[in-house]
């Protein structure tokens, strides 16, 4: 064997250290031409040229000490970074994270088929899948009765306007017929037989009452806690009718004044039965004194809806419901409150205008003056009446809303709980 080398091969050539001799039989390394300037144009015609189909570039500021871009147009050697005095790679890199496009679009620098970029955003704007951060799986945030968690007052508000646009022409004629009729007799009745005789003063400076004046005062308050007895039933077959109502609509079916209305008689005793316990404990807590009485208004507040809805324990129910979110229930109830008090306001300023213009004991004048007594009163039960539309749709949203707080609601569910 020989120990040449093969012939067509070139054996690799190790650099001579300083002053060591030169061999003048060993192979020389093939010539390699100085790399151009950046900047200066490539002379095809001389000898130990680049490829001359190599463009000429001009100097870009920084580019000697700054790897271009692939791609770009300032780049002298596209497909990878190429050293100073260096051949370019003449293809893509393995390191190259965005191939060049053959059509000559630099790859990696557009947005996603299908997206957008977000005005003054790096990055294009993709929704988030699933409900927001705090929902129950399976609550819908555009449900148009119940409202989801973390939409705040403005969401309730939402959801009872929105009830009372769907149902107020079935709404206003079963609060008229069950809670304004009942409280223009009332009203009527406190005309007739409200004591208008005062205590006065005596020589002695004491005050004297006058006669009959207990039996008088006894016999008022006897009367009107009778009617309120009497109408009782038909004040609960209006809750649980306009209830009904408003389950239905926001369920998308079909509501009717006379299914409303046949649907709260069924409900009318319970409720009723339930309203006088409220009623007690409350007046208990007023006695007591008034604060109290209204803590207690407020606690039970919610005990109608969870009736109806649930059949159970309304008043441990809506005391727990009450404490779990204090501040939401609270929130809610007050609003209604604050309508009712309203309402309340408004009806006694109409009886001070009664008084005023008709004087203390109406029905023991003259026929007419009586009968302008009574429209007057009859008017103010009258004006009343979107205070109890408030009071109606606004508790049923705050239990809609607190059912949601506990787990996953919806309208059609809240109306198929109704039967």
């Amino acid at each position: 064997m020989s120990d040449l080398p093969p012939s067509g091969s070139t054996p690799p050539v190790r650099p001579a250290s300083p002053g060591a001799p030169v061999d003048p039989t060993r192979p020389m390394p093939p010539a390699t031409a100085p790399a151009p300037a950046p900047g200066h144009a490539v002379d095809p015609t001389a000898p130990g040229s680049s490829t001359p189909t190599d463009p000429v570039v001009p100097a870009q500021p920084g580019a000697s000490d700054r790897p271009a871009a692939p791609g770009q147009p300032w780049d002298p050697y596209p497909g990878g970074f190429a050293a100073p005095g260096q051949p370019g790679s003449g293809g893509p890199q393995p390191w190259d994270p965005y191939p060049a496009d053959p059509a000559g679009t630099p790859q990696g620098w557009t947005w996603p088929a299908g997206a957008a970029p977000l005005p003054g955003a790096a990055y294009p704007g993709y929704p988030l899948p699933g409900p927001p951060y705090g929902w129950h799986p399976g609550l819908d945030p555009q449900d148009p009765l119940v409202t989801p968690p973390h939409a705040g007052v403005g969401g309730w508000f939402s959801r009872c306007g929105g009830a009372l646009r769907r149902g107020w022409r079935q709404l206003l004629p079963i609060m008229l017929l069950t809670q304004t009729v009942p409280a223009a007799v009332i009203a009527v009745i406190s005309l007739a037989l409200a004591p208008t005789d005062q205590p006065v003063t005596g020589a002695n400076g004491a005050p004297v009452l006058p006669d009959g004046y207990f039996e008088h005062l006894f016999a008022f308050y006897g009367a009107v806690l009778l009617a309120a007895l009497i109408f009782g039933p038909l004040q609960s077959t209006g809750w649980a009718a306009g209830t009904w109502v408003v389950a239905r609509q926001a369920a998308g079916e079909p509501v009717g004044v006379g299914a409303a209305l046949r649907y709260g008689l069924r409900r009318a005793l319970g409720l009723w039965g339930w309203t006088l316990v409220v009623s007690l404990l409350t007046t208990v807590g007023a006695c007591l004194c008034v604060l109290p009485g209204l803590y207690a208004a407020c606690a039970f507040a919610l005990f109608g809806p969870i009736y109806l809805f649930e059949r159970q324990e309304p008043i441990g129910r809506a005391w727990r419901m009450f404490h779990r979110r204090f501040g939401i229930v609270l929130g809610r109830v007050a609003l209604v409150m604050c309508v009712l008090i309203a309402a309340a306001v408004l009806d006694g300023v109409i009886g001070v205008v009664n008084q005023l213009v008709f004087g203390l004991d109406p029905m023991a004048a003259a026929p007419g003056t009586a009968a302008g007594a009574v429209v007057l009163a009859v008017a103010g039960a009258v004006l009343a009446t979107p205070a109890y539309l408030a009071q109606l749709v606004g508790l049923v949203a705050a239990y809609a809303e607190q059912r949601a707080q506990e787990g996953p609601v919806n309208a059609a569910r809240l109306a198929a709980e109704l039967g």
